[in-house]
């Protein structure tokens, strides 16, 4: 099964590669004003992308944090085992 997964991504990966290789060109971003920004066309989907995924991760991780700081209350974690050492023994003479 292992493998499968394996042999999916790196598909998947070359896949991607041969795309953004066929449309590697630039592409002109106006910004603000007269100010433009020529950036690689793969590159602006990527950080799109990224900048569309990132909310998504946030608020997934802060209700995960919310989840397990409400189960911390309601089910504290059991105390620490307190090793007791054996007494020590007395030389014998």
């Amino acid at each position: 099964m292992q493998f499968l997964r394996t042999l999916f991504w790196v598909i998947l990966a070359v896949f991607v590669a041969i795309i953004a290789r066929n449309n590697w060109s630039d592409i002109t971003i106006n910004l603000w004003g007269s100010l433009q920004a020529d950036i690689k066309l793969p590159l602006l989907v990527l950080i799109a992308a990224l900048i569309g995924f990132l909310p998504t991760y946030l608020w997934m991780r802060a209700k995960l944090w919310s989840a397990e700081r409400r189960l911390a209350i309601v089910n504290p974690p059991a105390p620490a085992p307190v090793a007791v050492e054996p007494p020590a023994e007395e030389p014998r003479a």
